[in-house]
């Protein structure tokens, strides 16, 4: 396999990584919620309870020092997660400014001072550049510029900080038109040397001097493509002619520079030219250790020796270990060279190929540790090519796995003992309420509180269905004031046509008989749509004695159960039905029954009077026969005559059902009673069920217990919900 090849299995191998990562840190953050709601909860629990065991128990937890840990691994999840989705591997080259960084990147990538401002120009200090190789590509950039916010957070307000300037701006008009303050004669949290802090305060002035001249920049939308021609402006404040005259690198955040490496060895590898150390920007250090952290595999130390002598001093140390911070995870050691930048005796430093040798031998001492080190010529493309990246290449191609495992598998042994020590706490927290006396003291009020109850509502619904019982044959009010409501309508709108309709009909057919036939059709159709309304008085009939049942369960003497539910009437029987926990399966289904059962004019009583319309249907026995020489008349008084029988006919049929009603009432609540009163063991279910709800039933009586039993429940819903984010599957990401 090519070494190009190689890398690409690399950058496909880490996919399905990035994505369990990224489900890893889901579950985490959810984790973290869950633990700052139960965090709340037990402040809560120990404002109100006043029990000492638990009080005892709820101060013994300590839940809130997760926080601070698990922002932690969620921002390591998080470089880990942006390290495994990149399209490359990402090469940063760090060093301190004037040392050949620069040079080695213009070799590297065969573009010119013009794109990577080197040490002749005044270059744009803080700002990050990545440079991608694409084959056959031309070259361009894409800059990406601060928004208000940014520029303000990360640019200015750690000026304003560091050299304690007083109140940060919070408007880009307010940083521009007011004055900025005066330096302090002396910092009260810094020893560094007055002329240091007066560089610095001089570097934001260039910001506040030259606003005018970048702050449109701030405002548009980003990244911009910018031509190969063009990059300068926004990388450098000085043209070909080393004119300072460009500013726009003040506003600029990130620079994606796009070109074809001269090395077509490289595919999917990427260089981060990180800011120059030593320059008097204030946050650069901060940047390089986020970028070296979240963007870069792996890291080309630069330093240019001395030819005159040089040795390893305080700042290359330091620079090593601000580095060595970025990931603590992976030992920087394990993921970077040292190029030690060799110059010719014709260079303006002179020949340092014996000060590059001593300062090899002598990096251990200064305990500045890397995987290899290189003595080479950065402005030199061949010996770069050939000296540096395929080494490089080379070493990531065969330890980026390993190293790869290495960091993850450190960050998923953390999350282990992490889950382990959070799962200690929660089993702590979970003992919490079981050391609660209080249920003791609320059994003993409730108890006769259900008994009452048991006596009340058992009485209550026995009485309703005995006054049913004795008004089963009574005539159902309801139903009888629909039915002669039925009959009135089907006198008034009769649908018989007048003689002069019944003539204009049989000049189109030709014939009384095909109109006396159709005529009676129509009647009888006409007739039965009348009797549908019969549906409304059922109902009434039913929901009356629903409501009934209702109001007994509402009104019941020692706590009734119109607390449990806003419903009222027919629709209470259905939200109690609802309520009800499928445990209790007999109590439920015998609300259920009740709230479903109904009377229908279709299924009551259709059938009874349908036999009654015969007479209106034509080619019956009963219906009349017109005579041998029929004429409009006689059909007219045919129609009428059997419009009349028939209702006639229904108004008796029907009147013989103005008790069934009652009946079907009876009936249906007193099998309502035997399954949630009489059946075996439901009283055992109202007992659970009255329970479960007894601060609603008896809010005065339970007031004491209510408040706290609320809290001890929402505690142990979170805590459930705690427990389940908290499982080892959740924070695990390697096989």
């Amino acid at each position: 396999m090519t070494r190009t090849a190689k890398i690409a299995q690399i950058i496909e191998q880490r996919r399905p990584l990035a994505n369990r990562i990224e489900t890893v840190t889901q579950n985490l953050t959810f984790l973290n919620e869950a633990l700052h709601h139960l965090e709340e909860q037990r402040h809560q629990l120990l404002e109100q309870i006043d029990e000492p065991n638990v009080i005892n128990t709820l101060q013994s937890l300590n839940i809130a020092s997760f926080s601070g840990v698990i922002a932690k691994e969620l921002e390591a999840l998080k470089k880990l997660q942006r390290r495994f989705s990149r399209n490359s591997l990402n090469i940063g080259v760090v060093g301190r400014a004037r040392q050949g960084k620069s040079r080695l990147l213009q070799s590297l990538t065969g573009l010119t001072s013009a794109e990577i401002p080197d040490g002749s120009t005044q270059h744009c200090t803080g700002v990050r550049s990545t440079l991608d190789h694409v084959p056959n590509s031309e070259t361009y950039a894409e800059v990406k510029f601060h928004s208000e916010a940014s520029f303000l957070k990360e640019v200015i307000a750690p000026y304003y900080r560091k050299l304690e300037l007083g109140i940060i701006p919070l408007t880009l008009r307010e940083f521009a038109h007011q004055p900025l303050p005066n330096l302090p004669s002396q910092l009260s949290q810094s020893d560094e040397p007055k002329e240091m802090t007066q560089a610095k305060y001089e570097h934001l002035k260039r910001y506040h001097t030259h606003f005018n001249q970048y702050h449109h920049l701030l405002k548009i939308t980003s990244p911009q493509r910018i031509p190969r021609e063009s990059i300068r402006e926004y990388v450098a404040q000085d043209n070909a002619e080393g004119q300072q005259v460009f500013f726009n690198y003040l506003a600029v955040k990130e620079v994606k520079i796009t070109c074809t490496f001269p090395n077509t060895d490289v595919s999917q590898i990427a260089l981060v030219d990180m800011p120059g150390l030593g320059d008097t920007g204030i946050g650069d250090a901060e940047r390089m250790i986020e970028i070296l952290g979240q963007d870069v595999d792996f890291v080309l130390f630069v330093k240019l020796p001395k030819s005159l002598g040089d040795f390893w001093a305080d700042v290359d140390v330091q620079l090593y270990g601000l580095a060595a911070k970025a990931l603590v995870d992976l030992p920087i050691n394990l993921w970077s060279f040292m190029i030690l930048n060799r110059t010719s005796a014709t260079s303006q430093n002179g020949d340092n190929l014996r000060n590059c040798q001593s300062l090899a031998e002598t990096m251990a001492g200064k305990y500045i540790n890397v995987a290899q080190t290189i003595i080479a010529d950065c402005s030199n493309p061949e010996e770069v090519n050939h000296q540096i990246l395929d080494r490089v290449l080379d070493y990531l191609s065969h330890q980026i796995k390993t190293l790869d495992q290495q960091y993850a598998l450190a960050c998923q042994k953390r999350l282990s003992i992490l889950q382990n020590s959070i799962n200690t706490e929660l089993q702590k927290a979970l003992t919490t309420l079981k050391t609660s006396v209080n249920q003791d003291n609320i059994s003993r009020v409730f108890l006769p509180k259900f008994d009452q109850f048991w006596e009340d509502i058992t009485n209550g619904l026995k009485t309703l269905v005995e006054d049913l019982r004795k008004n089963r044959d009574e005539v159902d009010i309801d139903f009888k004031e629909q039915v002669e409501a039925a009959i009135m309508t089907c006198k008034q709108d009769h649908g018989i046509p007048t003689i002069e309709k019944i003539e204009i009909l049989n000049k189109q057919v030709q014939g009384y008989g095909t109109v006396y036939e159709k005529y009676l059709n129509e009647v009888r159709a006409n007739l039965s749509k009348h009797f549908l309304s019969l549906d409304d008085g059922l109902k009434r009939s039913l929901n009356r004695v629903k409501s009934q049942v209702a109001d007994t369960l509402i009104n019941l003497e020692n706590g009734g159960l119109g607390e449990l539910t806003d419903a009222r009437g027919v629709e209470f029987i259905q939200a109690l039905a609802e309520i009800i926990p499928e445990s209790e399966a007999q109590l439920k289904a015998g609300f259920q029954l009740l709230a479903d059962f109904e009377l229908s004019y279709r299924g009551f009583v259709q059938h009874r009077i349908r036999q009654h319309l015969d007479g209106l249907t034509p080619n019956e026995p009963t219906t009349k026969k017109l005579g041998n020489t029929p004429d409009a008349e006689q059909v007219l008084n045919c129609l009428k005559t059997a419009h009349a029988e028939a209702v006639y006919k229904c108004d008796n049929a029907l009147a013989e059902l103005f008790c069934e009603p009652s009946q079907a009432a009876f009936a249906i609540v007193e099998e309502f009673l035997d399954r949630i009163l009489r059946a075996a063991g439901v009283k055992n279910e109202w007992y659970y069920f009255v329970e479960m709800h007894q601060q609603e039933i008896w809010p005065l009586e339970f007031k004491e217990f209510s408040d706290r039993t609320r809290l001890k429940t929402q505690w142990s819903q979170i805590l459930e919900q705690a427990q389940n984010a908290n499982q080892p599957q959740n924070l695990q990401f390697l096989n």
